[in-house]
């Protein structure tokens, strides 16, 4: 990466690692898309399953990779610093990191899968597709962990498209097996919702595979000696990451289980509810990958501008982040208003679910703006590797406001599901605010000088 010396070369740096790390996170975000589409075209019934093994899957994931992901702004700080020996060891011992939690994630769903579900109430058939879809997901655990954190190492040489390209490629995988395998063509098994679990394992496992293959043989990437041998295992080096990584995915895991919960919470309700909840959820959580593709650009470029000492230009790609996020997120959200209908469509072909689901829209305007702001603040923080005190302010923000606003206000007043809503998007607008004091704090007391290099 460039040093950027005016705004508007800040801005095009910004764009393009941007663009591409977009299209991967769409990328990565339409395997989700797929499954509940598929599974929602398969049957009303399957589609609750899927929603509601997602909603387990959801929190675990992106919890344990937000631990995995601290490689991105450690690896980032090392090589501003000139320090590409280190670059190497972060890596390793992340692809060690993501082998251990991979196996302990089997272990505990191994154990702990059957009494989550079975203390749900769940309808038989809803319970049945959810923990087979689980299952499913299983298989494909620990190459996702491992590509996370080989992603996170991509992304901190600035050479995002790789990333692109290769889930771009994996994306037709996907697609393949999430048709044959939940409606049974072409001589495999009809697993219905369930499938998509599998199919996603397998693409999975494609997705990892390619991304080792071009980091052992193709430069920059081949340069760094990046995959462990038992004399890279580091103790010191396991800790920074687990020191920086830990705040990171507790704050990701409460962010992700507060939306589970409120599937959990909603679970009272009929199945085309929790259908037309989580199709709204699907819709906004797409659009969602735009303030997070910015996010891990932001926490990039902050990292690598921190690690140079070079601050002013870090403090100013702090906030072309932030602004940035807020423009796209009123501009789709807007959109989602106008198209509500038309995009409902896509997930079910039940005219009550598509009308609810529309309804549950209309919400998504402000509730995308203040995403946007808490996660691109959040990401900034984490370019200064200042973790712990954002984690707090988030953990408060999720759990003592969005979550008892959203029940005192679907239970205790006539908006019954809509209440929830509405309790999201004030505790994500508090975790904004909160999150882009902590910045100004961060850059005026701590990182207020400026070497230029």
């Amino acid at each position: 990466m460039n040093q950027a010396y005016t705004n508007k070369e800040k801005v095009k740096q910004i764009f393009i690692l941007l663009i591409p790390i977009l299209i991967t996170q769409l990328g990565m975000f339409s395997m989700v898309f797929f499954n509940n589409i598929m599974s929602g075209k398969y049957n009303s019934t399957d589609l609750a399953g899927v929603a509601i093994g997602s909603s387990i899957w959801n929190p675990v994931f992106t919890g344990l990779s937000g631990i995995l992901l601290a490689v991105s702004p450690i690896a980032a700080q090392q090589l501003g610093e000139k320090k590409n020996k280190e670059v190497s060891s972060v890596v390793a011992n992340g692809i060690y990191l993501s082998f251990i939690i991979g196996l302990l994630v089997i272990l505990l769903g191994f154990l702990l899968l059957d009494p989550i579900l079975n203390n749900m109430n769940l309808a038989q058939n809803v319970q049945d597709t959810a923990h087979q879809y689980l299952v499913g997901l299983g298989f494909g655990v620990i190459p996702l962990f491992i590509f996370n954190v080989l992603r996170s190492f991509i992304y901190a040489l600035g050479k995002t498209r790789v990333v692109m390209v290769i889930l771009l490629v994996s994306l037709p995988v996907n697609f393949f097996f999430n048709y044959v395998l939940i409606f049974g063509k072409w001589g495999f098994p009809e697993l219905g919702g369930a499938g998509a679990g599998y199919a996603t394992s397998i693409t999975y496992w494609v997705i990892a595979g390619i991304t080792a293959f071009i980091i052992k043989t193709q430069t920059p990437f081949s340069t760094y000696k990046v995959f462990p041998k038992v004399k890279m295992f580091s103790t010191k080096m396991c800790k920074e990451i687990l020191k920086i990584g830990v705040p990171m995915g507790l704050s990701t895991f409460f962010e992700t289980s507060m939306f589970a919960v409120v599937t959990i919470l909603i679970s009272k309700f009929s199945i085309t509810t929790i259908a037309a909840y989580q199709s709204a959820l699907n819709i906004v959580s797409f659009l969602y990958m735009i303030p997070v593709s910015i996010s891990l650009a932001i926490t990039v470029l902050v990292g690598y501008e921190v690690g140079a000492k070079r601050y002013r230009d870090a403090k100013s790609y702090s906030w072309l982040g932030v602004g940035l996020s807020i423009v796209m997120a009123a501009v789709t959200g807007i959109l989602v208003i106008v198209f509500r209908y038309q995009v409902a469509g896509f997930y079910s072909n039940e005219p009550a679910v598509i009308n609810l689901t529309a309804h549950f829209l209309i919400f998504a305007l402000f509730f995308q703006i203040s995403d946007a702001i808490q996660a691109t603040a959040q990401a900034a923080l984490r370019g200064y590797k200042d973790v712990n005190i954002s984690f707090i302010m988030t953990l408060i923000a999720y759990w003592l406001i969005c979550l008892p606003a959203g029940y005192l206000l679907a239970n205790f007043t006539s908006l019954e599901v809509r209440g929830f809503w509405i309790g999201l998007t004030l505790g994500l607008l508090a975790a904004g605010i909160c999150l882009s004091v902590r910045l100004l704090y961060i850059q005026k007391r701590r990182f207020a000088g400026s070497i230029e290099i």
